[in-house]
């Protein structure tokens, strides 16, 4: 019978962004790629330090037991095939249990979605990230500045999520930016009983449903829904949510209130925006990525290229 991640939830994400490789990131971008290499061969042996999304990682894989593979972990990383032997060494040294890695030596490497199946890609590369989104997966810029993830709940995978340009469609994004906060909820309110289209981050969100449903001892996730929404536009966002029917464990309505002191409460192992100052905001105390997608991304400045280690 032949291998498969069907039944399976697949993450797959960019090396820099489970494992700290800033110094040889910064290496790669000051001198040339000969040296990087070499730097790394010279530490295959010396373990990376955990990632921003390392905590996500490690909780994610301990809903897998002896008899069932439930989450598969995929390295995607435009690294060499030799520092990914560094990467596996710092996966088997931190008890992550990685099996399959793609490594494309500066290549895009955001196509490798389509056959793994992916359910969610983080990249510390932005332009991936982007055109992951573009075909429709759900994918996140991480930042790699970001605070590390609490360690006061090792037994729960706690996630949290933006609503418009994420879980949802930025169907009303786009009022709120073109007419103004009161034809912003003029509109919500007029279309309270009608479910929002889906976001890029609505896959995903099916998937930890399903997986909450699994009874693994001693693990459980529990999501949140944090957004700038207030009342009455928080109606349309929780019936839709019921449409889906998918429940998040917290709905946190701050009507405009700054993101990240509420996310420093609830210690996510990870936070997903489409606006960067709300990103910013959450990653001083949180591991935070951007979503790039939406009209908030299509105003922002073209973005300028970046060279990458790990793109």
């Amino acid at each position: 019978m032949p291998v498969t991640l069907q039944d399976q939830l697949v993450v797959a994400i960019s090396s820099r962004a489970l494992f700290d490789f800033e110094e040889e990131n910064r290496l790669f971008e000051h001198s040339d790629p000969a040296t990087y290499l070499q730097l790394q061969r010279q530490r295959l042996d010396v373990p990376a330090a955990p990632g921003v999304a390392f905590s996500l990682v490690q909780k994610l894989l301990a809903f897998n037991t002896p008899e069932l593979q439930r989450v598969e972990v995929v390295i995607l990383s435009r690294n060499d095939p030799v520092s990914g032997l560094r990467v596996f060494h710092s996966a088997e040294s931190s008890g992550i249990a990685l099996q399959r890695g793609v490594f494309t030596q500066g290549r895009a490497p955001f196509g490798y979605l389509r056959p793994l199946g992916a359910h969610l890609f983080l990249s510390a590369n932005g332009d991936d990230v982007t055109e992951a989104l573009r075909l429709g997966y759900p994918a996140a810029h991480v930042f790699t500045e970001s605070a590390q993830a609490s360690q006061a709940h090792p037994h729960e995978v706690r996630i949290a999520f933006d609503g418009d340009a994420v879980l949802f469609s930025d169907e009303a994004e786009r009022i709120f930016q073109s007419q103004g906060l009161e034809a912003f909820q003029r509109h919500e309110t007029d279309k309270a009983a009608q479910p929002l289209p889906d976001g890029p981050f609505k896959p995903l969100l099916a998937a930890l449903h399903r997986l909450q449903q699994v009874d693994v001892p001693g693990m459980r996730i529990r999501t949140a829904l944090v957004t700038a929404r207030s009342a009455p536009a928080h109606k349309r966002a929780i019936n839709t949510l019921m449409d889906w029917n998918i429940a998040v464990d917290e709905a946190m309505f701050l009507g405009g209130l700054p993101k990240g002191a509420f996310l420093r409460e609830f210690e996510p192992d990870f936070f997903f925006d489409d606006q960067t100052g709300h990103v910013r905001n959450a990653a001083s105390h949180v591991p935070a990525g951007h979503v790039r997608s939406g009209i908030a991304h299509e105003k922002r400045p073209a973005a300028e290229a970046t060279a990458s280690a790990d793109k």
